[in-house]
């Protein structure tokens, strides 16, 4: 595919990262902003973490429970967050799994190359 052009289920581009054990991202940096796509196995977690970036995401597929600032909200298709910088936060996917568009801004130093973990 061309440069700047991407495809959600190509699991061929971008810059790959196990977040966690059954959760995976693959990575797209821009110069004001970075996109990650993470797939979420079934009642999978990932680790509460936090970030400086302002972060925001939008669940594409299935389900899950998303924990921000302490508080459980549950989540399907089509539902979109704003995760302000410094908040913790985590997600559990439901019993079919997720994919989570997330948008960074600006872009995570920490993800500009490939490993594992939420940060460095």
């Amino acid at each position: 595919m061309a440069e700047n052009f991407f495809n959600v289920d190509n699991m061929e581009q971008g810059i790959q990262r196990v977040l966690a054990e059954g959760m995976e991202t693959r990575v797209f940096p821009g110069e004001q902003a970075m996109i990650s796509i993470v797939r979420i196995d079934p009642n999978k977690t990932g680790n509460a973490h936090s970030h400086p970036e302002e972060q925001w995401g939008f669940l594409f597929r299935g389900s899950g429970v998303r924990t921000q600032g302490g508080t459980e909200h549950e989540v399907s298709e089509g539902d979109f967050w704003r995760s302000p910088g410094n908040v913790e936060h985590s997600f559990r996917a439901g019993p079919d799994g997720a994919v989570v568009f997330d948008v960074f801004a600006p872009p995570r130093e920490d993800y500009k190359k490939p490993g594992e973990g939420f940060g460095d």
